[in-house]
């Protein structure tokens, strides 16, 4: 699937699927790459391993799991901090376990009061204390006043709190969102060559366009050329990335066409 006249695709590129199936939804969009969750995005139980992880092992398509939205480490609430450290442990182990090539979490955020080195703190000790089989790609969201990775002042601080806690570097990872910046009021042009003056490093693209207006803090995707995004933006984005993969996470109908449009552009 990803050969053509014998040489390999040069990007690799697919869409956050359903997790009945992976590997059929890949096939049904031609996609070289997979993201899915293992269980329900907005709950708190442990992970399920999807029946077709032998499959997924095997196969020459990559696998990415993305953690439930729920999952907030950087909060000073013991209440949500400790169970997300668990269920965050239980995804690596999860995601490790099918072959996935990194763990997707979003950065999380502490309450309006509170001091965001609080939360900058707590994410240095996830990677103190966790072991990680897999990468955890860290990815910049689109919402909330003290997210610890709407803007890139935030991440900078971010990422020397990560990078000091972590034993290993290469197990912190940066997975951009082209929605979340445009609504978290980032400009996208030139937006990969400042997000590597600080990470050194882009593991995925979330390509998306965005159905609300810049800095709108809403994170709502759009299919390619149906939002507020110019689709050239879009696609320098991802150029500029270099070899990084790319994964739509846009309406389902669409992701056939958003990954054929980026596999022509690029």
């Amino acid at each position: 699937m990803d050969t053509h006249h014998g040489e390999e695709r040069p990007r690799r590129i697919g869409a956050h699927v359903d997790q009945d199936d992976p590997l059929a939804h890949a096939a049904a969009r031609d996609a070289d790459v997979v993201q899915f969750f293992l269980g329900d995005p907005q709950g708190w139980k442990n992970p399920v391993v999807p029946a077709s992880a032998d499959a997924l092992r095997a196969s020459d398509v990559d696998v990415y799991v993305h953690a439930p939205y729920v999952i907030n480490v950087a909060t000073a609430n013991n209440r949500i901090r400790i169970p997300s450290r668990k269920l965050l442990d239980g995804h690596l182990k999860a995601a490790a376990s099918i072959g996935a090539k990194g763990l997707i979490v979003h950065g999380g955020h502490v309450n309006a009061g509170d001091d965001p080195q609080i939360g900058f703190d707590n994410w240095r000790k996830v990677f103190e204390r966790t072991e990680c089989p897999i990468p955890v790609l860290i990815e910049n969201t689109a919402g909330g006043g003290n997210a610890m990775a709407r803007k890139l002042d935030r991440i900078a601080r971010l990422w020397d709190a990560v990078t000091a806690g972590a034993p290993d570097p290469s197990v912190i990872g940066f997975c951009l969102d082209t929605c979340h910046f445009h609504a978290g009021g980032e400009e996208l042009v030139g937006v990969v060559e400042r997000v590597k003056a600080i990470t050194g490093r882009i593991d995925l693209v979330h390509c998306n366009d965005s159905r609300d207006a810049f800095d709108s803090g809403a994170d709502r995707h759009a299919n390619i050329g149906s939002g507020q995004i110019d689709p050239e933006v879009i696609v320098e984005v991802c150029r500029a990335a270099g070899g990084a993969p790319i994964v739509v996470e846009t309406p389902a109908e669409g992701q056939a066409d958003d990954i054929a449009f980026l596999r022509k552009h690029l």
